[in-house]
């Protein structure tokens, strides 16, 4: 009778409502994860995306070759109109920001580990993921990323820069010397600081700001190879770096995943820079870093001259395709370390 259908109708509706409020709910429910990118220029990225006109290689080693020759592994990066944009992976890099696509490297026309890194995370959470990227090229641990916990170093080196201060200032003092110590490491904790108080600006719809900082990821050293000195302090840093970071971040186990700097590959001969890659493994060896921090091997991913499309090596030939497995490759010890 005509007082049941209403009954039924009422009770449809009131259904609905219910099952729209709770799905709705569990999405807001769901807590941002946070993934701090930190590093200098090979963080930024140099992978090409677009193949040159010009090519001297036929576009080899640039994502769009990649994504049209290597469908079974790149060809999820394209969709019918272009590159894939991510509706549940963002990113804020600098004054650039929005979801995760090609594009987010040192310019927009270069990838970085971020690519690599969100899509394999991404794929692996449940939640919302925001990339924060904090890396500037040329900058070293030693100097410019140095924690406060390494303290200055060491007086003679003061000394040696401050007296090269005073060739070009006379009145140059030790302070002067000493105040661009540990900037980038100020200014990237700065950053992260302002994204968290913006996250309506950075993740679209994510407006209950609960959020959690999951994890940090490092790629950096090619600076600190220069010098006997800065390779010596490597493994200290580093290792400071991270402590110092958990306690900012208040998250004494915060998960740290480390690409090691493995550009020349495995014909790579020079003491200085295989001192940097033996001590980014050995940081992640340490006992008390035992299932929260983790080494990516990268040496591996090194590609040739002729398979790439430029000739920096220091840049990993500008191959994006080295620069997608890099990202990738923290991007599954990440998860890894998450479990």
């Amino acid at each position: 009778n005509l007082s049941h259908q209403i009954f039924r109708m009422k009770l449809f509706r009131t259904i609905i409502c219910v099952t729209f409020a709770l799905t709705f709910s569990t999405i807001h429910a769901a807590k941002l994860k946070i993934f701090v990118m930190a590093g200098q220029s090979n963080m930024e990225g140099a992978g090409v995306i677009q193949i040159h006109p010009n090519s001297r290689n036929g576009g080899k080693g640039t994502l769009e070759y990649l994504s049209k020759n290597n469908p079974q592994k790149f060809g999820h990066l394209l969709q019918d109109d272009g590159w894939i944009e991510r509706k549940d992976v963002f990113v804020r890099y600098g004054s650039r920001k929005g979801p995760l696509k090609p594009g987010f490297g040192f310019r927009s026309s270069s990838i970085g580990p971020e690519l690599g890194f969100g899509t394999v995370v991404g794929d692996a959470l449940e939640e919302p993921v925001l990339l924060i990227k904090t890396c500037w090229g040329g900058k070293s641990l030693y100097t410019d990323f140095r924690p406060p916990s390494s303290g200055m170093p060491a007086k003679e080196t003061l000394e040696k820069w401050l007296n090269g201060a005073r060739r070009k200032n006379p009145n140059a003092t030790l302070e002067d010397v000493k105040k661009p110590i540990g900037h980038f490491y100020r200014l990237m904790l700065s950053e992260v600081s302002e994204t968290l108080e913006n996250l309506d600006a950075y993740a679209p719809d994510f407006r209950n700001k609960d959020y959690e900082i999951a994890g940090f990821a490092w790629h950096q050293g090619w600076n600190d190879g220069l010098s006997h000195v800065t390779v010596a302090e490597y493994e200290t840093n580093l290792t400071n770096l991270i402590k110092d970071l958990r306690k900012e971040w208040h998250t004494p186990n915060l998960p740290v995943a480390i690409a090691v700097s493995g550009f020349g590959g495995w014909s790579q001969k020079i003491d200085r820079r295989l001192g940097i890659i033996k001590a980014q493994h050995a940081v992640a060896k340490l006992k008390e870093f035992k299932g929260t921090v983790a080494s990516v091997e990268t040496r591996g991913y090194f590609r040739p001259r002729e398979d790439s499309p430029g000739g920096q090596g220091y840049h990993w030939n500008n191959n994006a395709e080295t620069y997608y497995r890099i990202g990738e490759g923290l991007g599954k010890a990440m998860v890894t370390l998450l479990k």
